[in-house]
């Protein structure tokens, strides 16, 4: 009997689910055992379910294969499976927000991708570098829930991955106004170009609800507990756009910034390189051992070059000048499935396992 952490996949079908199996096949702690999925995925195989639609460039894990996906809807049977849950599940807002409680209510931990409880003031919404502190505030969550084990704990959208870990690392030298333009990968919308064909060779300047997200959750996640909450910081005030590009991997950013303190590029560069946080700290088993990269070159980040580095798990960022307006000008890029969606979540596991919330029940 293995001793790794029963893991359930909660909408396993989807390319985030996909990439949430992917990514877990091998994990030295976790082992997926349970797969969810809406009623018509109920009943089959997962590669049954799944079909031609499996959407990760490695094939389809073997141990997986024939697991019996259940039906997201019946709770209590998948939770009295695992000893926690990823959810990836294609819901309204409304929706998710309900079933996610529901399933942390069955005494189950539930580390979500979707976006429904990022505003929840006593859910926490993790960057594992950036504010493990938060954290705490799931000893006031599960006393509204009524819990002893089970919470909610969510990640920031993909989005913001490719600029604010570099905003963090520079927190000392006070950033005041950030404009940030986000170049955004099909999988982000879920799709690849075999799905969406009408994004070859097309730039759409618009992705519903992202310039929201992109300006406003930096400041969720270096905000402070106060009384079992999570207050969002007062600034820096930020402005973004956001455009969907023909690429399937990598979320790149233009970014310019002002600072309070005048940092020159040496120390900008340094506080970049220098940048880790508890994943390090611990040894966790995806934690890149950089977080985050200083290109020098001209040209570089690059999606083809460096989407993937320290397994997708990092940040790289490039071509910070000076600028003729704003203090300094800098180019970011993140794998948004990755670190930006499921790996971002299993990164948060880790820690959760590692700091005592996550535990076999």
């Amino acid at each position: 009997m293995s001793d790794k952490l029963k893991v359930g996949i909660l909408g396993g079908t989807g390319m985030v689910g996909q990439r949430f199996i992917s990514l877990l096949e091998n994990h030295p702690w976790f082992e997926v055992t349970t797969i969810a999925a809406s009623p018509r995925s109920a009943g089959k195989t997962y590669e049954e379910a799944v079909g031609g639609r499996w959407k990760m460039q490695k094939p389809m894990p073997e141990a997986v294969k024939n697991i019996v996906v259940k039906n997201v809807n019946d709770i209590e049977a998948v939770s009295s499976e695992v000893d926690f849950v990823f959810s990836a599940v294609d819901m309204t807002k409304e929706e998710i927000k309900k079933i996610e409680e529901d399933y942390a209510k069955t005494e189950t931990p539930v580390v979500s991708n979707n976006s429904a409880h990022r505003w929840t003031p006593d859910v926490p919404m993790i960057v594992p570098e950036v504010n493990p502190e938060h954290l705490e505030v799931i000893e006031s969550q599960k006393k509204r829930l009524g819990t002893k084990r089970g919470f909610i704990c969510v990640k920031p959208n993909c989005s913001i991955q490719s600029y604010a870990p570099a905003l963090t690392a520079w927190r000392k030298f006070e950033p005041t106004l950030v404009v940030a333009t986000t170049y955004q990968a099909i999988s982000g919308a879920g799709k690849t170009f075999k799905d969406w064909p009408e994004m070859e060779h097309n730039i759409i300047p618009y992705i519903g609800g992202e310039e929201e997200k992109s300006e406003q959750e930096p400041l969720r996640i270096w905000g402070k507990v106060e009384n079992g909450q999570i207050v969002k910081a007062d600034g820096p005030l930020i402005t973004s756009q956001c455009i969907r590009v023909p690429v399937l991997d990598g979320h790149t950013a233009a970014v310019f910034v002002n600072f309070k303190q005048k940092p020159t590029k040496e120390e900008l560069v340094q506080a970049l390189v220098e940048f880790k946080g508890a994943p390090q700290e611990l040894g966790l088993p995806n934690a890149p051992k950089q977080f985050i990269q200083y290109l020098e070159e001209d040209d570089r980040p690059q999606v083809a070059l460096d989407v993937n580095y320290e397994n997708g798990f990092g940040v790289s960022i490039g071509r910070l000048r000076k600028d003729a307006y704003f203090d300094w000008k800098f180019v970011g890029l993140s794998h948004n499935t990755v670190r930006g969606a499921a790996g971002g979540a299993v990164l948060m596991a880790e820690l959760l396992k590692a700091k005592g919330y996550i535990t076999a029940k």
